[in-house]
C-alpha cells in the first residue's frame, strides 16, 4: 500500500462552513463643503472627498472542543451539523447490502486459502510463518462485523481554506449520538489561519456498498475485494488451482514481519500529531495493509476516538480480523488530499477535474482505484510481473462471478500519472 499522503482531504467538498461575525459594513464616501468660492462665478462649489475604510478582519473559529473531548448531540444539531442520520445508511442496512452482494459461501469459495482456513492450515503447517493457533483472520463473519460497527460511524474533516495541512477531524458516533474531536492540526486556530475559512467534508461509512446502481455496488465489492485480495496474496502463476485462489493469505508485509526490514514507518512530518513509540513498527499489516504511523494513529482515533490504542500496539490490526477489515473499509471510504476516495471513484461520484484528465486520470473504473491506492503502479498494463496484472485479474474473476460487464472500463494504469 502507498503512503497516504497526509494530512487528509480538503478538495471534495460536501459544504462550506463559514462561521463570521456578522454582517460587511458598507464603506460610505464621506462628503466635505468646501470655502465659498469669491469669484464672480454661479452657484457655490462642494468638494467631494472619499475616505476609504480598511476591510474588517472575520475570524472563524473551529470547534470549542480540545482533543479527545466529546459531546452529545440533539436530533437538530445533529441535522444541521451532521446532515442528520440516514436510516438507509445504518448498520443493519449496510450488512443487508454485502449479504445480498457477496453471501458466505461465494466469500469463501473466492479464498479458499486465506488466512486461518482449514486449507491455509493444510499449506502452512511445517512453514517459518506457521501458527497451530491461528483463526480464520479473514472470516466472513469479521468482514461483517466490521461492516457493522463503521456504518456507526460519520467522519467530519475541516480544513482552512488553502491550507491542506491544517485540519481538524471529528467522529460522530449514530447510536450514542455523541460527537468527538479526535485530531487537530497544532497551528488550525493560530491567528493566520483563523482569518481562513473552513472547508468540510463529511464520510457516512454506512454508505459502503450502499451508493449507486446496483451494479455500482457490485462493481464496488469486486474493487474492494481485488485490492484486498493483491495486497495479501500468497499465489505465484504456477500455484494450485491458480494464482487467484491465494488472495487473503497474509495479514503483515513479509520484509516487516521477519524483521528483514526494521525501518520503523514513521513519518517526520507527522509525528507531532500522531508519536511513534518507542520499539513499534508500523509496517504494512490487515487487509490493506496499512502502514505509517499517521494511519495507525488516524484510524486508532476513528474506530476507537483514541489515537494511542493502535500507535501504542499497531499489532492489534494483524491480530484482530475485524479490526483488520474496519481499517480497510475506513481507507476505501475516506478521501486523500488530492486523491478522491476509492469508494467515491467506483461508484461514479467523482467528479475529476482538468489536472486529473490531464494525468490520464478523467475515466472512472478500477484503473482509477489502483491510483488511489498505489500511485507507484502508475502506467502499468496487465503485463507479466505487472502487479497490475493480478489486480486487474481479481477484478475479472470477480465480476463475471457476479455477472457484471466490465467490457468498457478502463482496468489498468496505462498513460496514468499519480494524483
Amino acid at each position: 500500500m502507498s503512503k497516504w499522503n497526509y494530512p487528509l482531504p480538503s478538495k471534495l467538498l460536501h459544504r462550506t462552513v463559514c462561521l463570521s461575525l456578522g454582517a460587511v459594513l458598507l464603506a460610505m464616501p464621506v462628503t466635505v463643503a468646501a470655502a465659498e468660492s469669491k469669484s464672480i462665478a454661479a452657484s457655490d462649489q462642494k468638494a467631494s472627498i472619499s475616505v476609504d475604510i480598511p476591510p474588517i478582519e472575520r475570524s472563524y473559529e473551529g470547534s470549542t472542543l480540545v482533543v479527545g473531548e466529546n459531546r452529545y448531540l440533539t436530533l437538530k444539531e445533529i441535522e444541521s451539523e451532521w446532515d442528520s442520520i440516514d436510516p438507509d445508511y445504518e448498520p443493519d442496512q449496510a450488512v443487508d447490502a454485502v449479504k445480498a452482494l457477496l453471501p458466505q459461501k461465494e466469500y469463501e469459495d473466492l479464498f479458499p486459502n486465506r488466512l486461518g482456513s482449514p486449507e491455509w492450515h493444510k499449506v502452512a503447517k511445517g512453514k517459518e510463518y506457521f501458527k497451530e493457533d491461528q483463526l480464520d483472520y479473514f472470516s466472513y463473519d469479521n468482514l461483517i462485523d466490521a461492516v457493522t460497527e463503521v456504518s456507526n460511524i460519520k467522519l467530519k474533516i475541516s480544513t482552512r481554506k488553502g491550507t491542506t495541512s491544517v485540519q481538524e477531524i471529528h467522529r460522530f458516533d449514530k447510536d450514542a449520538r455523541i460527537e468527538t474531536l479526535i485530531s487537530r492540526s497544532s497551528d488550525f486556530n493560530s491567528v493566520e489561519n483563523r482569518k481562513k475559512e473552513i472547508e468540510t467534508v463529511i464520510i457516512d461509512f454506512g454508505t459502503f456498498l450502499k451508493e449507486g446502481f446496483k451494479k455500482d455496488r457490485k462493481s464496488e465489492l469486486a474493487a474492494f475485494l481485488a485490492n484486498l485480495a493483491h495486497e495479501t496474496g500468497g499465489g505465484w502463476a504456477t500455484a494450485p488451482g491458480g494464482e487467484l485462489k491465494w488472495g487473503l493469505f497474509w495479514n503483515e508485509n513479509i520484509a516487516g514481519r521477519t524483521g528483514v526490514n526494521m525501518d520503523p514507518f514513521v513519518d517526520p512530518a507527522s509525528s507531532d500529531l500522531y508519536p511513534g513509540v518507542k520499539d513499534k513498527r508500523y509496517y504494512g499489516r490487515g487487509p490493506i495493509m496499512l502502514s505509517w504511523n499517521f494511519n495507525y494513529g488516524l484510524f486508532s482515533s476513528i474506530i476507537y476516538g483514541d489515537k494511542n490504542v493502535l500507535l501504542s500496539k499497531p499489532e492489534i490490526v494483524a491480530a484482530d480480523g475485524k479490526v483488520g477489515f474496519m481499517t480497510a473499509i475506513l481507507f476505501w471510504m475516506t478521501p486523500q488530499a488530492p486523491k478522491p476516495s476509492a469508494h467515491d471513484v467506483i461508484i461514479n461520484k467523482w467528479k475529476p477535474s482538468k489536472l486529473d484528465f490531464a494525468k490520464g486520470l478523467g475515466q472512472p473504473g478500477f484503473g482509477i482505484t489502483i491510483m488511489v491506492l498505489n500511485g507507484l503502479e502508475a502506467n502499468m498494463g496487465e503485463t507479466e510481473g505487472s502487479p497490475v496484472k493480478r489486480r486487474a485479474g481479481h477484478y475479472r474473476d470477480i465480476t463475471s462471478r457476479m455477472g457484471v460487464d466490465i467490457t468498457s472500463e478502463k482496468i489498468d494504469t496505462l498513460g496514468m500519472k499519480p494524483f
